[in-house]
C-alpha cells in the first residue's frame, strides 16, 4: 500500500510541507505591515491578470495608502506604476506573505503555507460557473495530493468570492471550503461594463488589426494533471479548421475576420505559442498577453471547449460556440462536466461541420433571450462593480 508511487510522492510532499510550515513560523519574527497586500495569480505564472488584476486597479485608482506586492515567476511581466514586482522564489514568498496584512490569490497557496492571526486571505478563484469538474465533483479522478493541497489552502482562506447562486451552492464541494462566501461578482468581468468600447479599439491597434475587422477568439481550456506525482500541462495541435471557420463567419456576419489564439496561462508559461499545422497573417497568438478578458472584450465571437470564460463572455451577449471534439476523452480523464452541454445558452459542436452549422443557424434575438433566462435562473451578479465591493472589504480590514 505504502510503496505505490503516489503514496511515496504524498509522503515526500507532506515532509516538504512541514519544513515549509516551520520556515513560515520562523519568519514570524518580522512584524506584519498593515498596509501591505500580496497578490499572486496562477501560482506565479499568470502575471498581471484575472480577478486580482482588477482588484489592484481599484486600489490604485483610489490612491489608497497601501504597498502592493505581486509575486511573479517571469520578471519580464509588465506591471503598472504603484505595484512592486517580486520574483516568486521560496524566500521572497515566505517573507512577503508572512509580513502582509492581506493576501489576494486566484489559485492555491503552496502546501505548508502558514497564516498569522489577523491576516486576511481573499480567494478570488480563476473561474466562475465552472464547466469542467473541480474538487470533489471529480469523484475518483480527484488526485489525493490535489485534495490535500486544496483542503489545506481552503482552511487558510477567510473569504471566497462568488458571482452567482450556482457558485455559492457548489463552492463548498468544489473548493473543499466551509467558510464565508461573498457574492461580489467577478472583478475580471468589470471591464465588460466599463472599458469594452475602449478595448475594442486598443486590442486592434496592439495587434495591428484593421479597425473595421472582426475578431474571433479561440481559447481551449487547461489540460493536464498529476502523473506519478508530477504536475504536467500539455496542449495538442487544435483540430479546428481555421480556414473554414473564417469563411463561415464572413458568410454569416460579414467583414474580414482575424483569429486570436489563447493558451491557458500555466501552459503559456511553458510554451512560446499554440502549436499549429498552418499559419497565416489572420491567425495571431495572444497567449502571452497577461489578461484574457481584455482580448475577450474586443472580440466579436468566442470559441472554447470547456473553459468557464464562456460564461464570462455571455455577460456581453458575445456569441459563444463550444468546440468539444474530444469530449469523451476529456470526461474520461477529468470527470463528468458540471453542465449538460445541451442545456446551455450557447451550442456545443463535436465536429468542424457541426460547428459551422451552429454558426450559420445563429439567431441573435433568440441567443439574447436564452442568456437572459440563464442569468436570471442562476442569479448571476455581474455589473461592473465587483472590484469596488472587494476593495471596500480590504480597506475595512486594513483600517481595523
Amino acid at each position: 500500500m505504502g510503496n505505490r508511487p503516489e503514496d511515496k510522492s504524498i509522503s515526500k510532499r507532506k515532509r516538504q510541507a512541514h519544513r515549509t510550515y516551520m520556515f513560515y513560523k520562523m519568519m514570524q519574527i518580522f512584524p506584519v505591515n498593515r498596509k501591505k497586500i500580496v497578490f499572486t495569480t496562477f501560482e506565479g505564472d499568470g502575471g498581471y491578470c484575472c480577478n486580482p488584476r482588477y482588484i489592484s486597479e481599484e486600489i490604485l485608482k483610489r490612491k489608497t495608502d497601501c504597498e502592493i506586492v505581486w509575486l511573479v515567476n517571469n520578471m519580464n511581466k509588465q506591471f503598472p506604476t504603484g505595484i512592486r514586482k517580486v520574483k516568486n522564489t521560496f524566500l521572497n514568498r515566505v517573507f512577503h506573505l508572512t509580513t502582509a496584512k492581506v493576501w489576494i490569490d486566484n489559485s492555491r497557496k503552496e502546501y505548508g503555507t502558514a497564516k498569522r492571526k489577523g491576516q486576511l486571505y481573499i480567494q478570488t478563484w480563476h473561474a466562475a460557473l465552472e464547466m469542467k469538474p473541480v474538487g470533489k465533483f471529480r469523484g475518483k479522478l480527484f488526485p489525493k495530493m490535489a485534495y490535500l493541497v486544496s483542503r489545506y489552502d481552503s482552511m487558510l482562506v477567510d473569504y471566497v468570492i462568488s458571482n452567482s447562486k450556482w457558485c455559492t451552492k457548489r463552492y463548498p464541494k468544489m473548493l473543499l471550503y466551509d467558510g464565508k462566501i461573498i457574492k461580489t461578482g467577478s472583478p475580471r468581468c468589470d471591464i465588460f461594463y466599463t472599458k469594452r468600447e475602449k478595448l475594442y479599439k486598443e486590442i486592434r491597434e496592439r495587434y495591428q488589426i484593421p479597425v473595421n475587422a472582426k475578431i474571433v477568439m479561440f481559447a481551449p481550456t487547461f489540460r493536464g494533471g498529476s502523473q506519478n506525482g508530477k504536475r504536467q500541462v500539455f496542449a495538442d495541435i487544435p483540430t479546428l479548421n481555421f480556414t473554414l471557420l473564417t469563411e463561415t463567419l464572413k458568410d454569416k456576419f460579414g467583414g474580414e475576420w482575424y483569429i486570436l489564439l489563447r493558451l491557458h496561462p500555466q501552459l503559456a508559461a511553458q510554451m512560446k505559442e499554440m502549436p499549429l499545422k498552418n499559419k497565416s497573417k489572420y491567425i495571431i497568438d495572444v497567449s502571452h498577453a497577461d489578461d484574457m478578458n481584455e482580448v475577450l472584450a474586443a472580440s466579436d465571437v468566442f470559441i472554447t471547449d470547456y473553459s468557464s470564460s464562456a460564461f464570462d463572455a455571455i455577460n456581453m451577449y458575445l456569441p459563444v460556440f463550444l468546440y468539444t471534439d474530444d469530449l469523451d476523452k476529456y470526461v474520461e480523464e477529468r470527470g463528468k462536466l458540471m453542465w449538460d452541454l445541451n442545456k446551455l445558452p450557447f451550442p456545443a459542436a463535436y465536429t468542424n461541420d457541426e460547428l459551422m452549422q451552429h454558426i450559420k443557424r445563429f439567431c441573435n434575438k433568440t441567443y439574447k433571450r436564452n442568456i437572459d433566462i440563464f442569468l436570471r435562473k442562476h442569479e448571476v451578479l455581474e455589473d461592473g462593480k465587483a472590484s469596488e465591493r472587494i476593495v471596500n472589504l480590504i480597506e475595512h480590514a486594513i483600517q481595523r
